[in-house]
């Protein structure tokens, strides 16, 4: 584990030049006092690893110092090719260079590593989209995808319940669930849009500064959680029963189902409990309660109460 970290700290010295305690920190996932002492037991072993003093400070290595530790193991190698998702590469306007890229790495590749690429193909394989629909690739995309290489500056057209045109510094592009979206900033604000509903992306002939704070997969994980927390605006008193329990992590969403354990009351005797959970409308509530079927029961508010129990009462007139 720790020659595993030590190979890691000279790589990331050798990529990026200068680095902090802090950053070097952050990136092995140790503390800062354990790279102190991973810095002197590589500059014992003899790699000029110096420290920098200053307000730029940190550590680096002597110019001109080349690892020749950069050879890959297989476990490596396969993990390498698994990156390379050749769907979204195609969808992109990628597709050439990804194989390209593709050919040259197992081109370098040491012969009992050659077969990499096969063995990962033939054991994982990622289908993105999601069941029941046909995802289709919006015809902006690979243009989204040049500007958000290239720093480009968009102006987008863009459909809502009417269309509306704005000036994009374009900062990513997600995959979510088979559909696209662009991450940009238009003024001093970050926004997302659906990249289906872009009918038209032309370059203004502007290139943009990148905020290099800017973290695309930090910013997506935030921004994932406040909408789905935007989304449920409806709030429900349920009582479940320990199967109930169970079951509701499949039924609701995942942020709902984590606040509704964290609130809930202590078991009774029968083992229920009694909890609060977030729903988007009283009508997803409604299929909530019957998919949990016998396992839950209403107390507020009093609407979803008799909704159900008009529906548990059709249900026994049915079977009876």
């Amino acid at each position: 584990m720790r020659a595993a970290r030590l190979i890691n700290l000279v790589l990331l010295l050798q990529a990026r030049g200068t680095m902090t305690a802090a950053e070097l920190a952050a990136e092995l996932e140790v503390s800062e006092r354990t790279v102190y002492r991973d810095v002197v037991a590589l500059s014992a072993a003899g790699v000029p690893v110096y420290a920098q003093q200053g307000r730029v400070g940190g550590y680096r290595l002597v110019d001109g110092y080349r690892t020749r530790l950069t050879g890959l193991s297989r476990a490596e190698a396969e993990a390498l090719f698994l990156a390379g998702l050749p769907g979204p590469a195609r969808e992109m306007g990628m597709t050439e260079a990804a194989e390209t890229a593709r050919l040259k790495i197992l081109a370098a590749l040491p012969a009992g590593l050659q077969e990499a690429s096969e063995r990962a193909g033939q054991r994982f394989h990622l289908d993105a989209p999601g069941w029941f629909h046909d995802p289709q690739t919006p015809p902006v995309l690979a243009g989204l995808a040049q500007a958000v290489w290239h720093d480009q500056e968009l102006a987008i057209t863009y459909q809502r319940h009417d269309e509306v045109t704005r000036t994009v510094s374009p900062y990513g592009l997600v995959l979510k669930n088979g559909v696209w979206y662009l991450v940009g900033q238009v003024g001093e604000d970050l926004r997302t849009y659906r990249a289906d509903r872009i009918t038209g992306a032309e370059p203004t002939g502007r290139r943009f500064e990148r905020d290099a704070a800017f973290a695309l997969q930090e910013f997506w994980a935030e921004r994932a959680v406040a909408f789905v927390r935007q989304m449920l605006r409806e709030v429900i008193t349920i009582r479940l029963s320990p199967d109930g329990v169970r079951v509701l992590r499949f039924v609701a969403e995942t942020i709902a189902y984590d606040e509704a354990m964290v609130e809930a009351d202590r078991p009774d005797p029968q083992g229920w409990v009694r909890t609060r959970l977030r729903v988007e409308s009283l009508d997803v509530a409604y299929s909530y309660m019957l998919r949990l079927g016998p396992h839950v029961e209403v107390l507020e508010p009093q609407a979803l109460r008799t909704r159900t129990a008009e529906a548990a009462q059709r249900t026994m007139d049915l079977y009876r």
